[in-house]
Parts: structure tokens; C-alpha cells; sequence
């Protein structure tokens, strides 16, 4: 995955989270965002699991990785480049479908972190992640409300 395409054009969800970020909070590129796949960080460790491993919600294990100020984050990158950015010991991921993952979002202590470190990186919180989902049709209708 490459960051332009190219034409020169960012791909549809890094111009959606580019508009975003320069106070176009429109509905618009909300709902191009939660249409979008993600890739979604494995991070290492001993044991690890089978995307389909039965245990996991829809067979998906999120990666939650908590802050000094207790703020508990699931990253997902719109690029293979923006994620080794961010987490550069990453070298593995799973390529999802956004609304999969808002769509049974486990719980509101948690912060959907979307391109950590890019300039157009966006946060959503808990209540406003299930409201994306609403965008993408897999959840309750909801209004997003503000992110960050």
C-alpha cells in the first residue's frame, strides 16, 4: 500500500481523515472513512492467535495499547507506512474492514486511534466509534459527535 496513488491522489480514506483533520467534519468523509479497510497492527508475542480463533469477537484480536495517562488506544493505519511511522517493530497485520471493527466496538474505556503519528491522525472515543458504524450501516443509527 502506498500513501498516493499514482495520479498523485491520496487514497479515499487518507483524503477522508485529510479533510477531517482541516475542520471538514462532514458526514461525507466520515462515512468514506468507516467504508474503508485498515490495517490493524498484530504486535508481537509468544502467543499469538489465528484471525479466526473462535475466542475472539468475529475472529479479531484488538491490539489495545495504553498511554501513560491511563487513555487505553486500538491503532489502525491507512498505510503499510504510516503504520511502520508509528510502530516501527510492527511486521505483522490484518487488513479489515473498518465497520467490522466499530461495529461490535467492546467498549467505551476504549479510543479508536486512526494514522497515530500522521498529520491527519484522528482519535475517536468509545461512543463516537459505534456511531462510525452507524455510518458504515453495521450499527445504530447515532450522530458521531465531535472527534479529536
Amino acid at each position: 500500500m502506498t500513501d498516493i496513488h499514482s495520479n498523485g491522489a491520496l487514497p479515499p480514506a487518507q483524503q477522508a481523515l485529510h479533510d477531517i483533520a482541516k475542520g471538514g467534519e462532514n458526514v461525507i468523509a466520515l462515512s468514506t472513512l468507516a467504508l474503508s479497510d485498515v490495517l490493524l497492527p498484530v504486535p508481537p508475542g509468544p502467543e499469538e492467535h489465528d484471525a479466526q480463533d473462535p475466542a475472539e469477537p468475529h475472529g479479531i484480536q484488538l491490539p489495545v495499547y495504553e498511554q501513560e495517562d491511563g487513555v487505553k488506544l486500538v491503532p489502525v493505519f491507512t498505510s503499510e507506512e504510516r503504520m511502520a511511522q508509528a510502530l516501527p517493530g510492527t511486521q505483522r497485520y490484518r487488513l479489515v474492514p473498518l465497520s467490522a471493527l466499530t461495529g461490535s466496538w467492546p467498549s467505551d474505556e476504549l479510543t479508536l486511534a486512526i494514522d497515530t503519528g500522521s498529520p491527519d491522525a484522528l482519535s475517536i472515543a468509545g461512543p463516537g466509534v459505534r456511531a462510525l458504524a452507524a455510518l458504515s450501516g453495521s450499527g445504530p443509527a447515532a450522530d458521531p459527535g465531535p472527534a479529536s
